[in-house]
């Protein structure tokens, strides 16, 4: 009975060291994949989330103001004419 628990042991082992070894080659993996994809991501010209919202804020602030200025513009021409 010694040599089949033995043999079994030895296996369990051997799983356990591929185990090991297939998780180290999938985080290599994974870093190497993120590496690229920020490398990619950098050579282009895309802009942040937090780039954009704040572009946008500034659009609608100015749309705003243009909107209070054209309608003091036609109240000064509506008194003019």
């Amino acid at each position: 009975m010694e040599a089949p628990n033995k043999f079994f042991d030895e296996m369990s082992k051997m799983m356990t060291n591929a185990m090991g070894v297939a998780q180290g080659a999938r985080t290599e993996a994974e870093t190497a994949m993120k590496s690229w994809m920020d490398r990619w991501l950098a050579d282009r010209d895309f802009v942040t989330r937090e780039e954009f919202d704040a572009v946008r804020a500034m659009a609608q602030k100015a749309r705003e103001e243009n909107d209070a200025l054209k309608a003091r513009l036609d109240a000064m021409e509506a008194k003019q004419g």
